[in-house]
This record gives structure tokens, C-alpha cells and sequence, in this order.
């Protein structure tokens, strides 16, 4: 084993070829660690070339590709029931892994008990064991149980990093893309009445950056993820979008509710002690904080490279001309 060192140690990715798995992954190779990659093998197969694959199945519990194996430390990417950590714990064993690291979620809190700036120790939601159907109702208390086992399965060899909105090249939820594609198209600007509420994103680089650093100081704990490291607020996506897609633009603020759903502009039910987390935590043991303007550059240039294709998130072309008209 060689963890506490800067470089060669053997870390495990469970999910790693999607976005903050990817991320990870080729921070943990840009710093001369050794990366294996475990899932089943469906998505990202022309990544990491000289990589190994071992290929399982976590709806079938089919993790006997782990038989056997040690690593130094484990990044669970893909957990999202509690029957996942466990499983993975009794795939390796007491002795296949020093430490795991889990992949959690702001969705944890317990908002209607919250107050910002929510720290780690903030109240969470009730766990959830009677379903693994993951849903908007169920995805935070789900977390909470995965949590939960990873403590109580792998005590201090645990790590809890819970990121909030996570944006970067290759994000699939395109949230962050819709603001960045959106300034960059110039003109008429929907933004919602409130400029002042508060946004918090993570850079994929800066969690990446993190979740290596944790595992090369074998560091216990539980971390939120959030940025950029200056509160920000809704004008400051705005202005950072600007800046980075040197076009200008013409915000026009807009009703948001039922009928137009603008990406991160929280509803009116939703407090905004959800944006504003404490990174104190993870800021001391190694969280970097890319300014919203490079992040931005890096989202719009990435689109414009896969040739801007059709947003999964935000509002259609008619509730837009509709709240614009």
C-alpha cells in the first residue's frame, strides 16, 4: 500500500467515464497514479486507452471482477443505494481496499432545517431503505443511507465528498451549458426577477483536484464541494458567461414557475441556504476554486466542439418566446 504519497498509488474508479468519474480519472493519471476503471463497460470505451477495465454489474450485483483485488484507495462514483457500498465492501474485503471514497451529494440536507452557510454537520434528511427506485423524492435520502454504510462499513478509511452543481466540459445535465450557450447566442436574455439569489457550481477540475488530494493524504472526513470560492449570485453567472463568450447581451427578467423553468434559478418554494454551502472545509485541505469566467470558457468552448447539439435542460424555444414576448 502506498497511501500518503504523492504519486503511485492504486486507485479504483467505480464509474469513471462520464464526467466527474472522467475528471477524476485523468487528474489521478495527470499525477502519475496508477487508475482502474470497474463498470460495464458500455460508455467512454475509447477513453483512457492502456487503462484496465474490469467489468461488473451493479443492478445485477455481479462484482466477481473484484475477486481478489487490492487498491489503495476506492472513488465510488456510482453509488446511489445503499445495497452499492455494501456490496463493494464485501467485493473486496476487509484487506482490497485502505480507503473509500464516496462520491455524496448536497442533496443530503435537510433544507427545511437548514440555514446557510450549511456546514457538513448540518441536519440531514431520514435515510432511505425501503426502495432503490431513484427519483427527485428519493435521491437525497437514498444518499444519506449510502453514507450512512460507508461509515459504518469502512469507519475511518471513509471519505464523504458531497459537490453541489457540478460544471465543466462533458456535463450531461447541460445546466450550466444552457447559461454559457445561451449568453454566447446573444440578444434578448431571460433571467429571473432576483439577480441577487445566490449560485454555487463546482468546477470539475477543482473536485478532481480534491478528491486526489484527499486520497493522497489518506484523509477522513466529510467535505462539501462547492464554488466558486467568492459568494456569487445570478448576475455574476450572468457577467462571467459574458466575459468569457465576448457577447453582449440583453437580460430581460422573466416570471420562472411552472410555465419557464430556468436552469439553476431556484423555485419559489426552494430556500437559498441550497447555494449557500460551506467549502471551508474542503478549501483547507486542497479544494481550488476556478473563477466562474474560465469555467464558463471552458463549458462554451467544449460545446462548440461537439457541435452544440440539443440541450437537455432548460426551457423550449416557445416558453421562451412566450415569456420574452
Amino acid at each position: 500500500m502506498r497511501l500518503g504519497s504523492v504519486a503511485g498509488m492504486d486507485i479504483l474508479v467505480l464509474g469513471g467515464t462520464v464526467f466527474v468519474g472522467r475528471a477524476i480519472v485523468e487528474q489521478a493519471l495527470g499525477r502519475d497514479h496508477t487508475v482502474t476503471l470497474w463498470g460495464r463497460g458500455r460508455t467512454g470505451t475509447e477513453l483512457f486507452p492502456g487503462v484496465e477495465r474490469l467489468v461488473g454489474d451493479r443492478d445485477t450485483g455481479d462484482y466477481r471482477s473484484l475477486g481478489g483485488r487490492c487498491f489503495d484507495a476506492v472513488v465510488d462514483v456510482s453509488a446511489y443505494v445503499p445495497r452499492h457500498v455494501r456490496d463493494v465492501a464485501a467485493a473486496l474485503g476487509g484487506a482490497g481496499a485502505h480507503r473509500y471514497l464516496l462520491i455524496s451529494t448536497g442533496s443530503v440536507y435537510d433544507w427545511s432545517r437548514a440555514a446557510g452557510p450549511v456546514s457538513e454537520d448540518a441536519p440531514r434528511l431520514a435515510p432511505e431503505r425501503g426502495t432503490e427506485e431513484v427519483t427527485g423524492e428519493t435521491y437525497g435520502p437514498l444518499k444519506v443511507a449510502c453514507e450512512d454504510d460507508a461509515g459504518e462499513l469502512f469507519g475511518e478509511r471513509a471519505t464523504i465528498v458531497r459537490p453541489g452543481i457540478v460544471a465543466g466540459p462533458h456535463d450531461p445535465t447541460d445546466r450550466f451549458t444552457w447559461w454559457v450557450r445561451r449568453v454566447a447566442s446573444g440578444g434578448r436574455l431571460p433571467v429571473p426577477e432576483r439577480l441577487d439569489q445566490p449560485v454555487q457550481v463546482v468546477d470539475s477540475g477543482d473536485l478532481a483536484r480534491l478528491v486526489v488530494s484527499l486520497l493522497e493524504a489518506d484523509r477522513p472526513g466529510t467535505y462539501n464541494a462547492v464554488g466558486p470560492a467568492d459568494p456569487a449570485t445570478v448576475a455574476d453567472l450572468v457577467d462571467a458567461c459574458v466575459a468569457a463568450a465576448g457577447r453582449a447581451v440583453v437580460p430581460e427578467q422573466v416570471s420562472v414557475g411552472a410555465d419557464l423553468d430556468l436552469p439553476l434559478v431556484l423555485g419559489a418554494d426552494t430556500p437559498w441556504a441550497v447555494f449557500r454551502r460551506d467549502a471551508s472545509a474542503a478549501r483547507a485541505v486542497g479544494l481550488t476554486a476556478t473563477p466562474l469566467e474560465r469555467t464558463a470558457a471552458d463549458v462554451l468552448a467544449w460545446d462548440e466542439q461537439r457541435g452544440s447539439p440539443p440541450l437537455v435542460a432548460g426551457p423550449s424555444d416557445e416558453q421562451l418566446e412566450a415569456a420574452l414576448s
